[in-house]
């Protein structure tokens, strides 16, 4: 164990490293051929900053991996083993990242993005990863194929366009990718044969760390500020989905059976897959397009309620700690799965309710 954390902390220090030496280069870029993303409309932010700061993302990941696999090698381990599922995972983030560099460069249609996300997410299933057992949530336990592939590829879908859409604010959608890769390297390293997952959410995790820095303190007069743009929020979307799938998988050959696998993943994504979710059922509710463009999501409704960015900031991470203590607390309590979810659900609702309700007073007293 002691071992196997020095090449994770080794990992994440190269993509740490790796993001704050390239980062002022790509920045420039940006300048030279103006990727900025310009204000306006629903948008919070009032400069143009460059947009790009997540392209460092996968190369960083790769980085991290090298850097590990290389210490690894030097010292005469084998610690290291690729299975099929990493290299089609290797391929759907493949595919992913380009689209979102694409638009970001160049822009792409909707319909476009989502074709190769859907064909993207269809690679996971397709090599035998799926969302295979409910573990009791709803009683049920084992799920039949014809259920579990079309379902694991919509919570694919759901779980990269939620941490796209989620990114609206500074800090948010990095700090909260940061939290949950956080959860899954220690999930990971509790278990064999899954160090290399470990691994690569470690250099994701330490250029997180470094785009974090830049995109909440960079300033955009001094050309220091970024955003992560297409490319890196969609990029992050599929690797936790993955790494949320892996874990939740019910399969012995690999992994020991864990009855709270899908309940941990599920408490680790609540905040931006609750917050899609509720988005469209909102537009379907206001007869409005679903995918539509608008200030409903969870970021724009708490600086409605009087919260600066960085403090709407602060409250999303927030809620984002209270339903993991929550749930655990509930588990430790007895509370089966079913009834976990119902009272995750209430409390969402609930802060939702809250925000409405202080949004609503500050309008009135304008």
């Amino acid at each position: 164990m002691e071992g196997e954390f020095f090449y994770v902390m080794l990992s994440s220090l190269a993509g740490l490293v790796f993001t704050i030496l390239a980062m002022p280069f790509l920045l420039k870029y940006c300048k030279l051929k103006g990727l900025f993303d310009l204000p306006g409309g629903r948008k919070v932010h009032h400069e143009a900053v460059p947009r790009l700061g997540g392209i460092l993302f996968m190369p960083a990941m790769l980085v991290g991996l090298a850097v590990a696999f290389s210490a690894c090698a030097l010292e005469g381990h084998g610690l290291f083993t690729m299975k099929a599922t990493s290299v089609v995972m290797a391929v759907g983030a493949f595919l992913v990242y380009i689209i979102g560099a694409i638009d970001d460069l160049f822009g792409m249609k909707a319909n476009h993005k989502f074709l190769i996300q859907l064909v993207a997410a269809l690679l996971l299933p397709f090599c035998w990863l799926h969302i295979n057992n409910f573990y009791g949530l709803f009683g049920l336990y084992e799920l039949p194929l014809w259920f579990s592939y079309p379902f694991s590829v919509f919570v694919i879908l759901l779980v990269v366009n939620s941490i796209n859409l989620i990114d609206g604010i500074d800090g948010l959608a990095s700090g909260l990718c940061v939290c949950i890769l956080s959860a899954y390297i220690y999930l990971y390293l509790q278990m064999e044969n899954t160090f290399i997952y470990a691994v690569g959410a470690a250099g994701l995790l330490g250029s997180l760390v470094a785009f974090f820095g830049f995109n909440m303190w960079g300033k955009a007069e001094k050309g220091t500020k970024t955003f992560m743009g297409d490319s890196g929020s969609l990029f992050l979307g599929y690797a936790l989905a993955y790494l949320s799938i892996k874990y939740t998988m019910d399969n012995p050959a690999v992994l020991p059976y864990r009855g709270h696998a899908l309940l941990v993943s599920y408490t680790l994504l609540i905040v931006p897959t609750f917050d899609v979710i509720r988005v469209a059922l909102l537009r379907l509710y206001r007869h409005k397009p679903i995918f539509g463009a608008d200030k409903s999501h969870i970021h724009h409704v708490v600086m409605a309620a009087g919260f600066s960015m960085h403090g709407a900031l602060c409250v999303i991470l927030g809620l984002f700690f209270f339903f993991c203590v929550l749930n655990y607390a509930a588990v430790l309590a007895g509370l089966s799965a079913t009834w976990i979810v119902v009272l995750d659900v209430f409390f969402f609702c609930l802060f939702h309710w809250a925000m409405w309700k202080a949004g609503r007073r500050k309008r009135l007293r304008a």
